[in-house]
């Protein structure tokens, strides 16, 4: 792994020895939108197995959708095929859930427990087309993994 990113240090400090999960969560929301440049939304949704689907938890932006059921839009794909998903223009991604029409790129982390259960999504949106890189995407996918090790271990 690589050296850690700036950002990822500020999240295993800001974590150290926390329990509770939404706490967490709001302030990786909160980190993630002060500190990426040309985004508009930065949060969370949370798996529930009862319904196959996410929830909306903590985040930092314009009101979203709250129920994205397992396999449908940006998010649903990436917790369904447990892979990132990078969208250059949801306007062309398939089946894409327009929660703020002023979001033009996407990216979102699904993440899994050590074990390999279903913990949710990281997703963060941006007014920009294009806005993520291969870079942008190798560091929140370390951020995303530093995230879980706190959140798995409670």
């Amino acid at each position: 792994m690589s050296e850690a990113s700036l950002m990822t240090q500020q999240l295993d400090a800001l974590l150290f020895e926390e329990q509770d999960q939404t706490a967490n969560l709001a302030n990786a929301s909160a980190l993630l939108m002060q500190s990426l440049s040309n985004i508009n939304w930065a949060g969370f949704y949370l798996y529930q197995p009862a319904n196959d689907e996410l929830v909306l938890g903590p985040f930092q932006g314009k009101v979203a959708c709250m129920h994205i059921k397992n396999g449908a839009g940006v998010c649903g794909s990436a917790l369904q095929n447990k892979k990132v998903q990078r969208v250059a223009n949801v306007h062309d991604f398939p089946g894409h859930i327009a929660c703020d029409s002023d979001s033009n790129a996407e990216i979102v982390v699904p993440l899994y427990t050590a074990s390999g259960q279903p913990i949710g999504v990281m997703d963060i949106d941006s007014t920009t087309l294009d806005r993520f890189s291969p870079a942008d995407e190798e560091q929140l996918v370390e951020f995303a993994n530093v995230l879980v090790q706190h959140i798995d271990s409670h």
